[in-house]
């Protein structure tokens, strides 16, 4: 493990700090400096074993160490009791399961079958990403009001995962639409229904 400067810890970066174990992801990064003071850097950062964010100050006198973390490519298998069931592309006997908590949001991207990347701690998948557009069905779309969409205003549609995204009023069921899966925000009509 290669040791970090705490000005290193930048957006994406995986590290674990001083004697605690547990791997960590940096999701937001601000360097701040302080008249008569030492300069920090205010992050916010998630647990990878437990999916918990916090909000962290890192000074220069910690201890940071990058950390080793192996891709593999997965395939979404179901959803059952919190739990979501993936298998090793090309490897189907290997599964391992992610809670709700650690996949936060993306879990309500996922459909059966959707390839996605894992990220392996030691022999533990602790993390993983959904490509960042997906397209998905909408279910429920409440009609336009005639002469409403000039305006370009939104709606509130289901797509098939059960998921609820704000849409363009000339959107309807049974379209097809993209989506970013980290933002949660709609991106184009892709097939009209």
């Amino acid at each position: 493990m290669s040791k970090l400067e705490y000005i290193e810890l930048k957006v994406g970066t995986v590290f674990t700090k001083n004697d605690d174990p547990n791997p960590y992801k940096v999701m937001e990064y601000a360097f701040i400096r302080m008249q008569q003071r030492k300069p920090v850097v205010q992050l916010k950062i998630k647990n990878l074993i437990t999916g918990k964010s916090q909000d962290y100050t890192a000074h220069q006198n910690e201890d940071f160490y990058e950390v080793e973390i192996e891709t593999i490519q997965a395939n979404f298998i179901y959803h059952n009791k919190g739990e979501y069931w993936f298998h090793e592309v090309g490897n189907p006997k290997n599964r391992f399961t992610l809670s709700d908590d650690a996949l936060g949001n993306g879990g309500q991207y996922l459909k059966p079958n959707t390839e996605i990347k894992a990220f392996k701690f030691g022999e533990k998948v602790i993390d993983v990403e959904l490509p960042v557009k997906m397209e998905f069905k909408v279910t429920e779309a409440p009609p336009a009001i005639k002469g409403n969409t000039a305006q370009g205003g939104t709606k509130l549609a289901t797509i098939e995962t059960g998921a609820k995204v704000n849409v363009p009023l000339f959107v309807n069921e049974g379209d097809i639409i993209r989506i970013n899966t980290q933002t949660g925000d709609y991106v184009e009509r892709v097939e009209k229904a």
